[in-house]
């Protein structure tokens, strides 16, 4: 009798114990410098089989994300209410805010060309000048 009492009891607190770590690993998880992608792969993998209903989750999903994807998403026109919806948005969002970047590295850099050819400074069209300095545009 005293055996399936202690099992019960250390199965009650063992419940609590994995609920109480995933609870303490949604607390710390954040976005950061990653993407995305792998910030909600690793956000549904500690919410797997979890009790947790679908508004503190959502919170805790926006909690950790980077803060200028979290802004765009409050401002979205069509209010986003389940966490599948959120998440599916922050990728796409997060995915062109790094799309975008590469490509504004690439202009400034002056590496693309009309045609979409990259070529480098100062090669064939690649400039406002010509190699020797005289304006083609």
């Amino acid at each position: 009798m005293t055996e399936g009492l202690f099992t019960k009891i250390r199965n009650e607190f063992r419940e609590t114990s994995e609920e109480e770590r995933k609870v303490e690993q949604l607390w710390k998880i954040e976005q950061e410098e990653r993407t995305c992608d792998n910030y909600v792969q690793e956000f549904k993998k500690i919410t797997r089989e979890s009790s947790c209903e679908e508004r503190p989750l959502i919170e805790e999903f926006k909690r950790g994300l980077n803060g200028t994807i979290r802004r765009k998403l409050a401002k979205a026109e069509k209010p986003l209410s389940t966490i599948g919806e959120w998440q599916e948005r922050a990728v796409r969002l997060d995915r062109n805010q790094r799309q975008s970047r590469v490509e504004e590295r690439m202009l400034r850099r002056n590496m693309v060309c009309p045609g979409g050819n990259a070529q480098p400074r100062g090669g064939y069209g690649g400039g406002l000048y010509g190699g020797r300095g005289e304006q083609i545009i």
